[in-house]
């Protein structure tokens, strides 16, 4: 679309947004690609088809070197004959983040979506929680908060620091955003009390987020659930986004974009637990416009809260999102 004389770039669309600035309009992404890949490719021929018929403005990148080398979790579980505890994992090497190689795919993704097609990227990244929910499980996870915060305080530590490193390297490359992926709600609130984490999480989410910040980079949180408890923490750390700032899980848009819209800017609004893919058509307008409805000048990057299921039909898919094209590019949204 154009503001003025000059027309506007998905990037710069979405950068007004994060900035607090009124965009010529609600900037549009959706995860579509984990469960209708195949579904997509044979409506559309690619999911990158589907990207770009809807004129998507931002692109959600996965790639990089895992932190810990394959079959190493699996070997520890089978020569000690039990569970991963906080110093078992601790004797475990982690990968090394400047493997430069394994950004292969990062670069790739790159070159299509923001060099081709001039989106605002964004590249998945670990947490500190949900990161060791892999090596633990997390039942044992969260048992362990209790049991061994020394060991956990170490734990959590090397894997930020393992972090910044990774997150610089995408930097380096060209990623817009580092995109944290750390669960910490469950459908009523936290899963471990606000204290926890304040006392074991947010010390290394700050270790990432001063250090992507210092770069003049963005930095965004995701995080399922209800998190109402530790919002002021989350704007504390600093991150600019927080995605899916979920309302199925009691969270209100309405309170967002009240009290902390100029502090971070919330990224969903199309909900993948009640609203898209249970064949309610009519809920599923109402919602969109309600939601799009409430950001008219900003403050929203319009997103499914989280991956479409698979029991959403493509129909419903491009229903919803011929809806969404058509709607934010009315004046107002509305």
């Amino acid at each position: 679309m154009c503001k003025g004389d000059r027309v506007v770039l998905p990037r710069e669309r979405v950068i007004e947004v994060i900035e607090g600035r009124k965009p010529d309009r609600t900037p549009v992404y959706g995860w579509v690609r984990a469960n209708l890949s195949e579904q997509l490719a044979e409506a559309f021929g690619s999911v990158e088809a589907f990207e770009d018929r809807y004129e998507f403005d931002l692109a959600h990148l996965f790639g990089g070197p895992p932190s810990y080398a394959p079959g190493a979790l699996v070997d520890l579980r089978e020569n000690t004959g039990r569970d991963i505890d906080p110093r078992g994992l601790l004797d475990i090497p982690m990968t090394d983040p400047d493997d430069q190689a394994a950004y292969a795919g990062i670069a790739n993704s790159l070159r299509h979506y923001k060099d081709s097609r001039s989106r605002f990227t964004y590249v998945q990244t670990p947490g500190i929680f949900e990161s060791n929910n892999g090596p633990f499980g997390i039942e044992n996870h969260l048992m362990y908060l209790g049991l061994y915060e020394g060991d956990l305080h170490e734990v959590y530590a090397r894997q930020a620091d393992w972090n910044k490193t990774f997150a610089h390297n995408c930097l380096d490359l060209g990623v817009d955003m580092i995109h944290v992926s750390d669960d910490w709600g469950a459908q009523e609130a936290l899963m471990f009390s606000p204290q926890t984490w304040w006392d074991l999480l947010y010390p290394y989410h700050k270790i990432t987020c001063d250090s992507v910040k210092g770069r003049g980079a963005y930095v965004s949180l995701h995080t399922d659930g209800n998190v109402t408890q530790i919002l002021d923490g989350i704007t504390q750390l600093g991150y600019d986004v927080m995605h899916p700032y979920q309302e199925s899980a009691g969270m209100d848009l309405s309170e967002y974009k009240a009290k902390y819209r100029g502090s971070f800017t919330a990224m969903g609004g199309l909900d993948v637990q009640t609203t898209i893919g249970f064949g309610d058509y009519d809920r599923l307008r109402r919602e969109i416009q309600r939601v799009l409805g409430m950001f008219p000048d900003g403050g929203l990057l319009f997103c499914t809260t989280h991956f479409v299921q698979d029991h959403c039909t493509i129909d419903e898919l491009t229903f919803a999102y011929d809806l969404v094209y058509d709607l934010v590019r009315q004046d107002g949204g509305d």
